[in-house]
């Protein structure tokens, strides 16, 4: 059995991944800590398991082997650090860290004390993005040109009961959060765009805000692939009724994607679109890897690599923004080079 503290209820995937952890065979909620001690206490409570308010007893508790951290994202790299030289396995949420540099600093950390980190990418497992992933390796679509990808909700819609929409309030600070609808809702469309596309060569980037916060309720990227392909990536807080759009676009046909419905036409294919009768089997989510890593050393196929990109391309649509103009990714790895050979 693994037992496992809670760090945090900051985010709203909170009581998800306790809920994911409590349906684990292998899983054991131990103990609750939280920044906030009169919400960490609240948790505990509904939890049934004690709240301790001094986060290095339950990093040195030799009874806890990981810990799932859901606190503010500028907490993440002090406290996953923390975790690690304390050897506990790390499960977070994303994004793992502002910067590409501290992402590098956390996995050298893991890596030292030999402890799995997983962030949770899941978007990574659907049935969806793993047939487009098959279409694409499978030369359906020729050579891929454009992909486009959309993730949008209402949640910081002003409603009778809250002016500020339905995501709590903490979700617009812009210290805590690093950023606003990109960093947080925009992840997933970046991480399936990632995959698809590959190595990235620069980002375009315009962070609105729209609704008067101090981070951005309203995003669009232009990533520009090393294989030339052009990545569009849409998101925001503003959003109602807003489907998931995925769609790939190559030489010899396209691939769209919305919400449940899929349709393909390629020149290999019989004239016309095409609805798949079958999809492949989704993979075992995030938490579920995590776990498998650590008790059967399967390894998972959510990896540092879709992470870094993650952080990669916020990092440089941040700077796209404030500098108003494209951002080499070469340049985002030049900053972490200076700063190795300054430190």
């Amino acid at each position: 059995m693994i037992n496992v503290a809670l760090l945090s209820k900051w985010h709203v995937h909170a009581d998800d991944y306790a809920r994911q952890a409590n349906a684990n065979k292998h899983l054991q909620i131990k103990v609750v800590w939280d920044e906030n001690i009169e919400r960490g206490i609240e948790w505990a409570q509904k939890l049934a398991v004690p709240f301790e308010q001094d986060l290095m007893k339950v990093l040195t508790d030799p009874e806890i082997d990981a810990v799932i951290v859901d606190t503010p994202t500028n907490l993440h790299k002090e406290i996953i650090m923390l975790a690690a030289a304390n050897r506990k396995h790390i499960f977070t949420e994303k994004v793992l860290a502002f910067t590409v540099g501290e992402c590098e600093e956390i996995y050298g950390a893991a890596e030292k004390n030999n402890v799995r980190l997983m962030v949770s990418l899941p978007r990574l497992t659907e049935n969806y993005y793993l047939y487009a992933q098959q279409v694409l390796d499978g030369g359906l679509l020729g050579k891929l040109t454009t992909v486009r990808c959309r993730l949008a909700h209402n949640g910081a819609v002003p409603t009778e009961g809250n002016p500020n929409g339905w995501l709590p309030k903490h979700f617009f600070n812009k210290e805590e959060c690093g950023g606003g609808a990109l960093i947080d809702l925009g992840a997933h469309p970046i991480y399936l765009t990632n995959r698809l596309g590959g190595p990235v060569r620069a980002v375009s980037a315009r962070l609105q805000q729209q609704a008067g916060f101090d981070v951005d309720d309203n995003a669009a990227l232009i990533v520009e692939y090393e294989n030339g392909a052009l990545g569009i990536i849409e998101t925001g807080f503003l959003s109602g009724g807003s489907p998931f759009q995925l769609e790939l676009y190559g030489t010899e046909g396209t691939l769209l994607i919305e919400d449940s419905k899929i349709r393909i036409k390629s020149k290999k294919l019989n004239e016309g679109w095409h609805t798949p009768e079958t999809l492949p089997d989704q993979l075992p989510l995030p938490m579920e890897q995590w776990v498998n890593s650590i008790i059967g050393e399967k390894v998972p196929t959510i990896t540092e690599t879709d992470v870094q990109g993650l952080t990669l391309i916020n990092q440089a649509a941040l700077r796209s923004y404030v500098q108003g103009r494209r951002v080499e990714t070469t340049e985002i790895i030049n900053i972490i080079n200076r700063k190795k050979i300054g430190g």
